[in-house]
């Protein structure tokens, strides 16, 4: 069962965020807009967590929005989560736009609990 976790909900859409759950405390970080420039995403969620007092380690689990959406927004969320894993020694899930419609805590453990999470990443659905 999956404790702590960083999640990406990261598509290039207006709705783009990450969650993070540790020590039974939900964090959630909303983009103002769409993200424009993606090569500050991993400063802004350095920051966060570093504000928000979080060390990641091997007992957290990313989990990532494979899409539909756009092709940079899932691709920098992919790279991004696959650095966290290699250095880090943690696991990787993805889900889809469908699987998750809302993104709050109580549909998140819906979705691990229910076991619908990719372990084979990556399969990304990007918009045509």
């Amino acid at each position: 069962m999956i404790k702590n976790f960083l999640i990406f909900n990261i598509t290039g859409k207006s709705n783009d965020s990450f969650a993070v759950k540790f020590d039974n405390k939900f964090f959630l970080h909303k983009f103002q807009n769409n993200i424009k420039n993606k090569e500050y995403l991993i400063n802004d969620i350095v920051s966060f967590l570093k504000k928000n007092d979080i060390e990641i380690d091997n007992q957290f689990s990313i989990i990532v929005n494979q899409g539909p959406g756009s092709y940079s927004a899932i691709r920098i969320s992919l790279a991004i989560a696959k650095g966290i894993k290699i250095t880090k020694k943690i696991k990787i899930y993805g889900y889809t736009n469908s699987q998750l419609l809302d993104f709050t805590l109580e549909n998140i453990e819906v979705l691990i609990k229910t076991n619908k999470l990719e372990n084979k990443l990556v399969k990304p659905l990007y918009l045509r």
